[in-house]
């Protein structure tokens, strides 16, 4: 042990047990730079030879001021933040900030906006649980589905570069609709993608779901019941392999999901398994939902027409005077919302997503929060871990799906 990782074991009397301090049991840090705790991390392990007796994590590696600094900027300059809270869900956390900017200041949605933005949602989800099942394989020695999912998910991060020039921080989604129309080889790209996705899923499960020792590994490790679950405030993939069909787009459907015919994958053990399972079963279901947004696709403009809040096209900028002003106006000094508050929500790779902003009649938010599932779902490691040993720790964590910008805000 380093002097950097120096515990103190007074600090820590009322955190471990009495055997701890007696010199019973071993204390131990993994991290906070360890590849398997996905992210700057630290855990502070107990461990009576190989078995966890206590696990606590330690956050605060990573953080940046985000909500603090987004209070700071006017509406439009302080979305680009919000791609860097969850970096494998940009577009879904663009799509929950501007929800509640919507509601703040009564901002309608055009219908091709809304299916296009459902539909990379959906392309979100599935590049976020490719990046999971990959490296949650490979947490597990298992590193061939670590190259092939990432193979599929440079089709997801095409179809972003094509719609926006950036393959990760797109802040595509904006206030009002979206940043621009989407490319005519778009529909294409996304057809082609789902297809071969598709099959791929068979692969994937042909490599893992019957494989005795991926069995071994998960199954009855890192138990936890839907009970739990209410009283830790989790949700995701989490809640859902307990058997709960908990998922805010059909509990509270936000952007036209009640249009759209999809089911909700669960599991009843509760474990590692499930929630693999109920991840590979979410996939298809996004596969599916993104076919229905590609068939009901309507055409029309994708940005709103308030001209309170939305800035001119760029077609009028060479034209007209009046909307060079508008833009320049509108960049600078932003759009004033209500002095009131909103909550929205919507439903991440990883579970529950809100963010709450208070309006102050200006064109910055006087208080913006985050609720985000990796900084609640990561309080259920020690339930999740004790008993277990620490190389079942590393199948424990991955299970849960933690991002660590999205916990240090």
């Amino acid at each position: 042990m380093t002097e950097t990782q120096e515990i103190n074991l007074e600090e820590l009397r009322h955190l471990v047990s009495e055997r701890a301090l007696t010199g019973e049991t071993m204390l131990l840090n993994m991290g906070p730079q360890h590849p398997s705790t996905h992210g700057v991390l630290r855990l502070l392990l107990e461990l009576d030879g190989e078995i966890v007796v206590n696990c606590i994590p330690d956050i605060g590696y990573l953080h940046t001021g985000v909500e603090k600094n987004m209070e700071s900027k006017i509406f439009q300059k302080a979305e680009p933040m919000t791609d860097r809270l969850d970096y494998l869900n940009p577009i879904g956390n663009n799509l929950t900030f501007c929800l509640a900017v919507e509601k703040l200041c009564g901002i309608d949605v055009p219908p091709r906006a809304q299916v296009l933005r459902v539909m990379l949602a959906e392309l979100e989800r599935l590049s976020s649980h490719l990046v999971w099942l990959g490296t949650s394989a490979l947490d597990l020695a298992a590193m061939s589905l670590f190259l092939y999912t990432f193979r599929e998910r440079e089709m997801i991060l095409d179809i972003k570069e094509l719609i926006s020039g950036s393959r990760m921080m797109t802040t595509y989604i904006r206030p009002g609709g979206l940043w621009r129309d989407v490319p005519v080889e778009f529909e294409a790209a996304v057809r082609r993608y789902c297809d071969v996705q598709e099959a791929r899923l068979d692969e994937y499960e042909a490599l893992l779901t019957n494989n005795a020792l991926f069995r071994d590994r998960t199954i009855g490790i890192g138990v936890i019941n839907t009970q739990q679950c209410y009283e830790w405030g989790v949700t995701g993939p989490v809640i859902r392999a307990t058997g709960e069909p908990f998922d805010v787009r059909k509990i509270q459907p936000y952007s036209g999901y009640e249009e759209y015919d999809f089911e909700i994958p669960t599991e009843k053990g509760g474990d590692i398994f499930s929630r693999y399972m109920v991840r590979v079963r979410e996939m298809r279901q996004s596969i599916r939902i993104i076919r229905q947004a590609l068939d009901k696709l309507p055409f029309g403009p994708v940005r709103s027409n308030n001209r309170k809040f939305i800035p001119p096209p760029r077609s009028e900028l060479g034209t007209s005077m009046e909307a060079v002003i508008h833009h320049f106006k509108l960049w600078t000094e932003g759009f004033h919302a209500p002095a009131e508050s909103v909550y929205m929500m919507n439903e991440s790779p990883r579970g529950l997503l809100g963010v709450y902003i208070e309006g102050n009649g200006g064109p910055t938010g006087h208080r913006i929060h985050y609720h985000t599932p990796s900084f609640v779902n990561l309080q259920i490691l020690p339930l999740l871990s004790k008993g277990h040993f620490v190389a079942d720790l590393v199948g424990i964590i991955g299970s849960i799906d933690i991002i660590l910008g999205d916990c240090d805000r």
